[in-house]
Parts: C-alpha cells; structure tokens; sequence
C-alpha cells in the first residue's frame, strides 16, 4: 500500500443518479462543491439494452442521450477547478461516448484533457458460448438466442483505477457497477489494495449512498406532514467527503435545496439492499451490518463501519431479450358517474377485444386514481374520485396485433360512454432482462484513450 496522510480527503461529487437526470445540480458541484471528482451514474438495467438497439441502427451511437447536453454544461467548470470525470454515459458504445466528449471538448477551447473509454462489458458471445441459466427463471440461456439484444456484464473498479493512473481526466465506461464507479477514484487515491476486502466493503457503502444522487439528499425521502425538504425545486446532489479509512461524511453545496441528515442516509443505504451482510459486487462482498451513521452538523452525515469478504469467481451479466409487445389505450372520464362511465368503457372495450379475436397474453384493465395499484379491495369504501384514467394494457406477440388494443380504446370517442377524451395509444416493444452469472475471467475489461474523430468532427 502507498504512503499516504492520514488528514487526506477525497471529495467526490454525484452528478446524476439515472440517465435523465438533472443537469444543473452537476453544474453546481462542479463550480461550488470543491471536488476532486464528479460522477455520473446514469445505467439501469434496460437502458443498456435501449442503448445496443440505438448503436445497432447507427454505429457511432449507443451512449448516453443526455451525454453531449451534460459535458457542454459540466466541462467548463470541470477543465477550471480541475475536477476530473468518470461515468457510466458510455452505454453501449464507450469509444464513441469519448470521442464525442473529446470533440465537444475542442470545441469548447478546452485542450488537453484525456479521455478513457472502458470496454469489456459486452460479454454477449461469452454468453451464447456458455451454457448458462437465468438466475431466475432458470431457462437456458440458449433457448433464447434468437431474442437477445445485449449481455453485459457489470465490470468493477480496476479497468477505471488503471485509466486514472496513467492520467485520465475523463473516463466513460459501459455497464459498470453503480458503487464502482465511485470506489475506483478511492483505490486510485489511496493506494488500497484490491484485496483490501473491509475497506473495499467501506468503499461500497460509500459508492452506494451517492450513487442515486438527489435521493440521499432529500428527493426520495420527501413526504409532506411526515418529512419535510425544503426548496425541492432546487435539490443539490450530494458530495461524499472520504477519508483514507474509507470513512465518508455525506453533504451537500451550502446553499441548495434538500437536506443531508440521519434519516436520508439510513433510508439510502437500504436502497436495493436485499441482504445486507453479503451484498454482492464485482469488487467485494460487502458487509452493511455494522455501518455507523452520525449527524456531525447541519447537512453533515458521517457513515463508518462497512467491511467485506472476497470477491466472488462470477460477474453478473444482465442479458436483455425482446419479449413481445405492450399495446395500450387510455381515455379520461369527469364529472357526476365519472366512475361509472369508467367501468363501463372498460367492460366495452374487453368484450370488443374478445368480439374481435386480439391474440394476447396479458391484458391489465385499470382504473387510473381507482384501483390501478391497488386493486378495488382497498379502493372499496374510499369516497369516488371526480375524474378517473382509464386504461388498457395488454401484451401480444407483434406490434400490429398490440396496436389493435389502442385502436380498441380509441373508438370510445364516439361508441362508448358519454364525455370520455383525453386519448392516448402506444404500442411499443418489450425488452424483459434477466442475469446470468459468467466466470470472472470471460470478461475483459480493457480501457484506451480516444481522441475526437473524423465523423465526429
């Protein structure tokens, strides 16, 4: 292990925590927040998928949508107070996401940088090699060959600790696991071994309670009467300020909205958690069962105690198919029976679903404001809304014949109950994802600098 102080702190800001993310609050870390790094979490499990289906329709796609808007209004202030970037934007196609950044850059008048893409996450041949079962359907793998889009796999921290030390300003990376991203600056920092398993552990909780950016710093925690945010309209994402033990002390800019407190971090650190004394990463198996939380001040939380176990021989590999259609329809009904009304469009359009001979094999039939997520059990006894949503949903094997469900609901306009408008119809494609687990060594996570390129520029 370096030498390291013992009084060094990393500060590491959160700049999205989802692919549609704010932008503005990324923006203020930068100029405000004092960082050494700023990271952008923006992959969840069918949005890699989405992103495999955009580069196979244009080869120079496949990264992040928001990605150009996020680094012409993130880089600026990144390139003065020489905060330095990693982030998952790189979806599907992390070379094109570097060198787009990279000609954005130029454009910019920001000369210099250098710019990483980590490949190695696209495992879809190791995949259909091997002979694998979904954990949790247990199907073969291969029965569903024909239907796959992507297989990959959720690489650690080593590819983007490698990057960082032979100098990367900005490093993109494809599927990479959420508290990785935030572990690997740490690694790099400090000079942890990776086999370094209770700090590691720590590390993990660190990278878990950022990861989801705006949540930890109130937005998911909200609840009107019950517990209040103030100034939600302009929530600051968190920073993570992280001593060499792992220890981190989460806050926030000074003057944006939210609140950083006990209650916030407990509520994240739960967030996803399935068992808290064996969380599984590509980095460690972390441990949350002793981790300490402490209100040292005002929108000043100290999270201690994580540790960890080694590592495990697999990855996790999400593997995205497409799994037919979803038609839907939907029409509003208001006013005195507007319930009433509701019913009886929902009982016309199933019985001229089956009149018609749609071919499906789920239909839902909701009641928008009723019953859509909870049913009619606990709908029962509740005071009748004076307007409702209806809506019917149902999945086919085409498009054409999802399509029919929407056509279905449209023609309530004029043959169904009075006063219904409002419509709607979508048919849309379905990408269900299921996991595999693939031996460690089938994948080969691999990082290179890129530069703007002919196309791009």
């Amino acid at each position: 292990m370096n030498q390291i102080s013992t009084q060094k702190r990393v500060r590491i800001g959160a700049g999205a925590g989802y692919s549609g993310d704010r932008i503005e609050p990324a923006v203020e870390l930068a100029q405000h927040g004092a960082l050494d790094y700023l990271v952008f979490e923006c992959l969840a499990e069918r949005t890699i998928a989405i992103a495999q289906q955009a580069r196979r329709n244009d080869p120079g796609q496949g990264y992040d949508p928001l990605l150009e808007a996020r680094m012409r209004a993130v880089l600026p202030a990144a390139a003065k107070h020489r905060v330095r970037i990693i982030s998952n934007m790189g979806a599907a196609n992390p070379r094109a996401a570097a060198q787009k950044t990279a000609q954005i850059a130029r454009e910019l008048g920001l000369h210099g940088l250098k710019i990483a893409a980590v490949t190695g996450d696209d495992v879809l041949d190791a995949v259909l090699q091997s002979r694998l079962r979904f954990e949790e359907s247990g199907d073969d793998v291969n029965g569903y060959a024909e239907q796959i889009v992507s297989a990959n796999a959720y690489l650690g921290a080593a590819p983007i600790v490698d990057a960082l030390a032979s100098g990367a300003d900005i490093v993109l990376t494809g599927r990479v696991a959420d508290p990785s991203l935030f572990t690997a600056p740490l690694i790099h920092e400090f000079g942890w071994r990776m086999d370094d398993w209770n700090t590691l552990g720590q590390a993990t909780v660190v990278g878990h309670l950022l990861e989801c950016a705006g949540q930890v710093t109130g937005g998911y925690f909200a609840d009107p009467g019950y517990k209040d945010v103030s100034n939600l309209a302009r929530l600051g994402f968190p920073i993570g300020e992280v001593s060499a033990d792992g220890t981190v002390v989460v806050t926030k800019v000074a003057h944006a909205g939210g609140c950083v407190s006990e209650q916030t971090c407990k509520e994240q650190l739960l967030y996803e958690l399935h068992d808290p004394a064996r969380y599984y990463q590509p980095d460690v198996v972390a441990d949350f069962t002793q981790v300490r939380v402490a209100q040292e001040a005002k929108d000043r939380v100290s999270v201690s105690g994580g540790r960890g176990q080694a590592r495990t021989g697999t990855l996790k590999v999400s593997v995205a198919y497409v799994d037919g259609y979803i038609g839907e329809g939907q029409i509003s009904y208001g006013g005195p029976g507007a319930v009433a009304r509701a019913r009886l469009a929902l009982g016309i359009v199933r019985e001229r679903l089956a009149i018609t001979g749609v071919e499906t094999s789920e239909l839902r039939f909701d009641l928008i404001g009723v019953n859509a997520l909870y049913g009619d059990a606990l709908a029962a006894g509740h005071a009748e809304p004076y307007e409702v949503r209806v809506r019917v949903a149902g999945r086919a094997s085409s498009a054409k014949e999802a399509a029919r469900i929407g056509n279905e609901v449209e023609t309530l306009y004029t043959n169904g109950p009075a006063g219904g408008g409002g419509v709607t119809k979508t048919t849309r494609e379905v990408l269900a994802v299921q996991s595999v687990l693939l031996p460690r060594e089938l994948a080969k996570p691999v990082f290179e600098f890129v530069e703007a390129s002919d196309e791009a520029a």
